[in-house]
């Protein structure tokens, strides 16, 4: 039998508040931790529709793209892996906690849709407007619909 490993979870949905930027202690990097609100596919008839709450970590550009251009209500897409961490609290309590460490982070709201962002075109960021992974680092050009052959 094979040995098949796999785990990659791929999120759609809100966020709950404005991400927030912090740097670690040690070694200064980036770390964003946020919420995202996913609808539950089926409610039943006449009840308001049920959520999922779902604890994710982004590092690095990822930390520092989400907290740049994302607010409280923005749409998201993430892709990234399940994580269980656990710690000890200032009572000396153990704690545990499951998360999704990101990816990838990518837009799901069109242009002018969704939560107001401060920024201006000239600031965007230099990867394509839909998603920070590496692979896609290729920067577009806007195309007038009178160029189009279709």
């Amino acid at each position: 039998m094979a040995n098949l490993n796999l785990n990659k979870v791929i999120l759609a949905g809100r966020l709950v508040a404005d991400p927030e930027l912090k740097k670690t202690a040690n070694t200064d990097s980036s770390v964003c931790s946020f919420t995202v609100a996913v609808n539950r596919r089926y409610s039943k008839p006449g009840e308001q529709p049920q959520a999922d709450f779902i604890d994710c970590v982004a590092w690095r550009q990822q930390a520092e793209f989400l907290s740049r251009y994302f607010r409280k209500g923005s749409s998201v897409c993430v892709v990234g892996s399940l994580q269980k961490r656990q710690w000890t609290d200032q009572q000396g309590q153990k704690r545990y906690t499951t998360e999704v460490t990101v990816d990838e982070i990518n837009f799901v709201d069109s242009k002018g849709e969704g939560p107001s962002r401060d920024f201006s075109p000239e600031a965007a960021p230099q990867t394509p407007a839909y998603s920070t992974a590496p692979s896609e680092m290729a920067q577009f050009e806007e195309a007038d619909d009178d160029d189009l052959p279709f």
